[in-house]
């Protein structure tokens, strides 16, 4: 069964689409809305772990 569904998705994931060569450019608010989100993110170090801490 896994090899099955393994298989389908090559198939799926290695089809050329018509626009496969068209450049992907980012909205100026998805770049602000990661850039701000970048920002507020702060990492906190213990003996044990690391803790992402989001200051919004």
């Amino acid at each position: 069964m896994l090899t099955i569904n393994i298989n389908q998705m090559a198939k799926i994931y290695s089809k050329k689409t018509s626009n496969s060569n068209q450049k992907i450019t980012p909205k100026a608010e998805s770049i602000e809305f990661i850039l701000n989100y970048s920002r507020s993110l702060s990492v906190l170090k213990t003996d044990n772990y690391l803790i992402e801490i989001n200051k919004n």
